[in-house]
């Protein structure tokens, strides 16, 4: 199911590329999914009751109000990691599109083909992120746990502590080095050691500032000093990779 909100002032404009999206749907029978439309950030803000409202932001840059760089930045201050689409009439905006880690930026007039293409690449990524796990063994037994679930990992005593967004799972001992255990996460390029006992999902990092690594729940990770930096400059190359990773 891709949920996917489209916003633009422009009620000539959201109307077109409503219809490209629906038109999209219909030409891929094995998609299910639903657009909302929104004539305004506010609007699309108030409809977003909770991260994992929508799945991909097909947002118009330059609208009175909330641009839709505003609109992102709220959206990823509430923790919604849905991917963004970009469409705009002026290529000024590229620089804040990253910096609210935007899937990709399209020119207006928007072709078809090029708009499909670039869907494609998005319900890939989505369907990939969506279907890796790692598999661990808790004193309850084996538990299956998304990767993107998982904020951060730490050595807890002798076990593996998951912060996951649905709750913490703790490991049975481990009786290997940390950096060992953590190797299945180390695997995807979404996760960085940080540290000796750390390991964080970039998926969920929405910004460092000093030794501070701030997560899209509000937490924040203190990162130790000798590997702050390094860690602030793996991110922001992970997020630049992830728009042009295509």
């Amino acid at each position: 199911m891709l949920r996917i909100a489209v916003c633009d002032d422009e009620e000539n404009q959201l109307s077109q590329i409503t219809l490209l999206l629906h038109a999209y749907l219909q030409s891929r029978p094995n998609l299910k999914g639903q657009v909302d439309a929104f004539l305004s950030g506010s609007a699309l803000l108030a409809k977003t009751e909770s991260p994992g409202s929508f799945d991909l932001y097909v947002l118009d840059i330059l609208m009175p109000g909330l641009s839709g760089i505003d609109t992102a930045r709220r959206l990823r201050a509430l923790g919604d990691g849905g991917d963004i689409v970009y469409l705009t009439s002026s290529n000024d905006f590229a620089a804040d599109s990253y910096d609210v880690q935007a899937f990709f930026y399209l020119l207006k007039p928007v072709e078809e083909a090029k708009l499909f293409q670039v869907l494609d690449k998005v319900v890939e990524k989505q369907n990939q992120r969506r279907s890796r796990a790692v598999l661990v063994a808790t004193a309850d037994g084996p538990r299956r746990i998304l990767l993107e679930h998982i904020r951060y990992v730490e050595r807890v005593g002798r076990c593996m502590r998951y912060y996951c967004t649905d709750g913490i799972v703790d490991s049975q001992t481990i009786r290997v080095s940390f950096r060992e255990a953590a190797g299945p996460l180390l695997s995807d390029r979404r996760f960085c050691p940080c540290g000796a006992s750390f390991v964080l999902n970039f998926q969920h990092v929405t910004g460092v500032s000093g030794q501070l690594a701030m997560l899209d729940d509000g937490q924040t990770v203190v990162l130790p000093r000798a590997s702050a930096t390094a860690f602030k400059k793996a991110w922001g190359s992970y997020w630049l990779e992830e728009r042009h990773a295509w």
